[in-house]
């Protein structure tokens, strides 16, 4: 963990004096993801509450490339706070996916907010379910990408295979154009709602929000932990639109496993009693709440976390 004592000791008599006067704080370093994204601003308003709530110590929040990147940084001590999705979380305990052996080094502290896995098709392609998509020209979301890992394990679940679809390696923004111009019938997406790329594709071309079937999802969610079951509401992105039923993966938060038991506690506090300004942040920050924090949390709690959800 880096402490703003240590660097003040790299410059001898100075730290002398820092340390005579008491005037030091420990830094905490939040881990986010781009600035484009929710985690960036979620992650500063964090910042934030710490450096107004939490006496003597100093947080900052980074911009980086969001959850895989995030959780090896705290595994190699490069950061004390990160927000990742709670799917890859689990394949970074498990030595999974994109990780050749598993991770250590960090606790879960709360999950967030849903990221919302969204099957898109155009109205032109006729398809209302899963089991539609077959034969259809499908985008998948990036090779090897979290969401192409959550498009192959609900494909699976359906019976449908890489070798049933025509395959579309494209990230959301990219399958949007394709859906707009007609080059794809369908996409998946993990996001949170609304997604902007969806809210201009509807104003641009008839859509249709399919349905995952519940039997499916409660398959699913039995199998894999990080899965809860969500409801796309009735017109959210068209007015005639119905209630959809889908999936969802979950924003995190996680905690360096050396960050002292009583700070996490605090940090938790800081969070729940302070929801509201989260979503004056990002609108994804309107899901924060503590009914909902251990909602899919596929990893064990960070001793402070657990600590504090005993005590509510």
């Amino acid at each position: 963990m880096k402490k703003m004592l240590a660097k003040t000791l790299a410059v001898g008599s100075a730290a002398v004096l820092l340390t005579a006067c008491g005037d030091f704080e420990e830094e905490l370093e939040i881990l986010t993801g781009g600035e484009q994204g929710a985690y960036y601003p979620l992650g500063g308003q964090l910042a934030t509450l710490i450096n107004e709530d939490i006496e003597e110590y100093d947080a900052s929040h980074f911009a980086t490339s969001a959850s895989v990147v995030n959780l090896n940084d705290i595994a190699d001590d490069a950061g004390d706070l990160a927000l990742t999705q709670n799917d890859t979380a689990y394949y970074a305990v498990n030595g999974e996916v994109d990780f050749e052996e598993p991770l250590e080094g960090f606790g879960g502290m709360a999950t967030l907010y849903p990221e919302v896995i969204q099957i898109v098709a155009t109205e032109a392609s006729g398809i209302e379910t899963v089991d539609d998509l077959e034969g259809m020209s499908v985008a998948v979301g990036d090779a090897g990408s979290g969401t192409e890992v959550v498009t192959n394990q609900i494909l699976e679940a359906h019976g449908i295979t890489y070798d049933d679809i025509t395959v579309e390696y494209q990230d959301f923004e990219n399958a949007a154009d394709g859906l707009q111009d007609e080059n794809i019938d369908a996409a998946l997406i993990v996001a949170g709602t609304p997604t902007g790329a969806i809210e201009a594709l509807s104003a641009q071309q008839d859509i249709t929000m399919v349905d995952v079937d519940e039997e499916v999802a409660n398959d699913l969610i039995d199998e894999y932990p990080y899965y809860t079951e969500h409801e796309i509401e009735e017109g959210l992105y068209e007015e005639e639109h119905e209630a959809v039923n889908t999936l969802a993966v979950q924003a995190m938060l996680v905690a360096h496993d050396e960050l002292d038991d009583e700070i996490v506690y605090e940090v938790m506090e800081t969070i729940f009693d302070n929801t509201d300004s989260f979503e004056n942040a990002h609108e994804s920050g309107s899901y924060i709440e503590l009914e909902t924090a251990q909602e899919g949390m596929p990893i064990d709690l960070h001793p402070g976390a657990e600590q504090f959800f005993d005590d509510q």
